[in-house]
């Protein structure tokens, strides 16, 4: 039988969630390396050494905040409490790390890592839960990646925005002191997060409800991840893919100051590029009619691979040849995320058709961590290589560090890319497989209340 169609409002109201994200995540994505290096003062190799080191610590909380989230038991459900709870730690975190203090170098060191720990503590707490929340909305794969497309639409259009207005926005509110602005300008982002959060709150509702009497013992619900093999590959691939972008995004504001040296083009050409990504994200549902998730991935990387080498070639002069090309890479790049997150809702249900247990969150930290250990591998290699290059920052830069900005733009993406393609071929739970596993877990069926009683019933 198939299953009611989500209303809009609801698609809606859950988009709202990515957009609020998103006016961190796109900050971190393309502006936070060089706030570092350029207006907070640090070493490019210290800057990336930490986004590395800190991942140690979203090895840990990523997974136990999914443990937590899965064990919570309220009136208004067991993640979308979350959305509300979530909402004064991540506008402080927001701040605070995009403030510079008064201290020394080594206080200065210290107070980076302190806050961006935090920040990310902060973005695991309401992240994890809002990832969750898609894979109890629906048990429908196709809805599931239309929902998450429409999610990324959001995710998109909101760091489309922040893209193109945060580097007027700190000059306009910092009036010439561009740490004010930074810091003035994280404040009005987390005003209008918190309201995005509240409506997802408001419009969202759970419908698959395990039940589980009593909570499974944490090593088992690790043990089933770890043997969920769909699972090993995503987030092997979603890490992976996550660099290339990365990588990309957070290289192209030194691309263009220091490279193109037309540092004024920063806005438009991530703004571009967002579209691109948005509108590739609006075609997933369609392109889905011609490709399974898998061999569109597949033929989306190889793209990505194949446009970034391009990209080395091009002249300093060829600024329309740039804007052309990166727009090709962001259609290709944007049915990524909502290929990605909704295999990783499948995988859930795979687990659950195994073992006869759920563990939504847990499957959803894990996108979470993979998002942010590829965000960090990024910011590793960028740190590392604009430090053997000899990076200076707010100078003239030298032909070597020249050299290694375009390779952090171009080659180094395309190489990353290449090896994602090596991985998706790994990935085997089918959408044949998909089908068998939703029937007899019941989750094909329209009445909640047979959903919640045919829930569980997966062959161990």
């Amino acid at each position: 039988m198939n299953q009611t169609e989500l209303p809009l409002k609801e698609k809606v109201g859950y988009a709202c969630g990515d957009v609020a994200s998103n006016f961190y995540w796109r900050v971190f994505d393309v502006f936070l390396f060089i706030f570092y290096t350029d207006v907070f003062g640090l070493n490019p190799a210290i800057v990336g050494t930490m986004m590395l080191v800190t991942r140690l610590i979203d090895a840990v909380s990523d997974p136990v905040m999914g443990i937590l989230a899965d064990r919570t038991q309220t009136r208004m459900g067991k993640f979308r409490p979350y959305l509300l709870w979530g909402i004064i730690p991540i506008v402080a975190a927001g701040i605070l790390t995009f403030t510079v203090p008064d201290l020394d170098d080594t206080g200065k060191i210290v107070w980076a890592f302190a806050t961006y720990i935090f920040m990310m503590l902060a973005y695991t707490f309401i992240n994890v839960p809002y990832g969750a929340l898609m894979g109890v909305m629906t048990a429908d794969s196709k809805q599931r990646t239309t929902l998450v497309s429409i999610r990324f639409i959001g995710a998109f259009s909101g760091g489309t925005l922040v893209a193109y207005i945060t580097h007027d926005m700190v000059n306009y509110l910092g009036n010439g002191n561009e740490q004010l602005g930074w810091q003035l300008t994280m404040a009005v982002y987390g005003a209008i997060a918190a309201v995005l959060f509240a409506i997802t709150f408001a419009a969202s509702k759970e419908r698959i409800h395990p039940p589980q009497r009593t909570p499974t013992p944490v090593k088992t619900d690790i043990k089933d991840l770890l043997n969920n093999r769909p699972w090993q590959i995503l987030f092997i691939l979603a890490m992976l893919i996550m660099v290339t972008i990365s990588l990309r995004a957070s290289s192209g504001t030194f691309y263009f100051k220091y490279y193109v040296e037309r540092e004024d083009l920063i806005g438009d050409f991530t703004a571009l590029y967002m579209v691109a990504l948005l509108i590739g994200t609006a075609f997933t549902p369609f392109l889905l009619n011609w490709f399974d998730k898998k061999k569109l991935l597949i033929i989306l990387m190889v793209l990505v691979a194949i446009l970034s080498s391009l990209f080395f070639f091009i002249p300093k002069d060829q600024i329309a040849l740039m804007f052309v090309l990166q727009a090709a890479i962001g259609l290709c790049l944007g049915p990524k995320s909502p290929l990605v997150f909704s295999m990783y809702a499948d995988t859930a249900d795979y687990s659950q058709w195994r073992t006869g247990r759920r563990a939504t969150a847990m499957i959803f930290s894990a996108a979470s961590f993979a998002q942010k250990l590829g965000g960090a591998l990024a910011g590793a290699t960028i740190g590392w290589v604009l430090t053997y290059m000899g990076y200076a920052a707010n100078v003239q830069q030298t032909s070597n560090s020249q050299l290694g900005i375009l390779l952090l733009m171009t080659l180094i993406p395309g190489v990353f890319a290449v090896l994602s393609v090596i991985c998706i071929r790994f990935y085997a739970l089918s959408k044949e497989q998909l089908v068998v596993i939703h029937s007899e877990l019941g989750l094909l069926n329209n009445d909640e209340d047979e959903t919640r009683s045919n829930v569980g019933k997966g062959h161990v």
